[in-house]
């Protein structure tokens, strides 16, 4: 009989191994659904809190964050657009695209949480940056995301407009760095078992059997 497990998401929009992590996460799911019974709660983490609106050159950003120079942001963006795709997301990063904020498009999600539609406004916000380019701090994507969603966009658009879940999505993001997360994705098993980076599906399959077998 399978186990019920709890697995804590913590994770940013504009995170790309955020993306590869829960594709990985969720395809092993599927390959445990005989020992595992589990529901993925999302959490918000901000990589650039103080992103000014209008964001920043992607290969600016990445050389004065990490140091890396141009050709090596593009070789990770390539590695990175492979690994994507085997698990059937596209990449579409260039030269070109920009980092953004990510603090509404969190409250966003808080709500979406409580109205039953968070994982597909992730995927609706995923698809919006990485593949089409678009900026997920911008009002008029983040409703169409939630449309996309199957969402109600006159809610989440009094939502974005009000401020509505800004101290909560605050909080949450404390909580997890109280708890020594500092990168993502992070993804903590029954509040036991953390697991970082966006890793192969084969490596999360081994540990869900693994918890899944100890919890015996």
């Amino acid at each position: 009989m399978p186990r019920t497990m709890t697995i804590d998401f913590v994770s940013d929009i504009v995170c790309p191994w955020c993306v590869i992590g829960l594709k990985g996460l969720e395809e092993a799911l599927a390959r445990t659904a005989d020992v595992v019974d589990a529901e993925i709660r999302f959490h918000p983490f901000e990589l650039n809190p103080a992103m000014a609106p209008e964001g920043e050159n992607i290969v600016e950003h990445i050389g004065r964050k990490y140091g890396a120079t141009p050709d090596q942001s593009a070789a990770t963006r390539a590695m990175i657009r492979e690994r994507a795709a085997a698990l059937g997301f596209t990449m579409a990063m260039t030269d070109e695209s920009r980092i953004y904020n990510t603090f509404d498009a969190h409250r966003l999600l808080h709500w979406a949480g409580l109205e039953g539609g968070q994982r597909a406004l992730k995927l609706a916000l995923f698809t919006a940056y990485f593949t089409e380019g678009r900026n997920p701090g911008d009002r008029a994507v983040l409703l169409a995301a939630a449309e996309q969603a199957g969402l109600d966009p006159a809610e989440a658009a009094e939502v974005l407009d009000s401020g509505r879940y800004a101290e909560e999505v605050r909080a949450e993001e404390a909580l997890w760095q109280s708890r020594g997360i500092q990168s993502v994705p992070a993804i903590v098993i029954n509040e036991r078992y953390l697991i970082s980076g966006g890793q192969p599906p084969e490596a999360f399959e081994q540990a869900l059997r693994e918890i899944a077998s100890a919890a015996v």
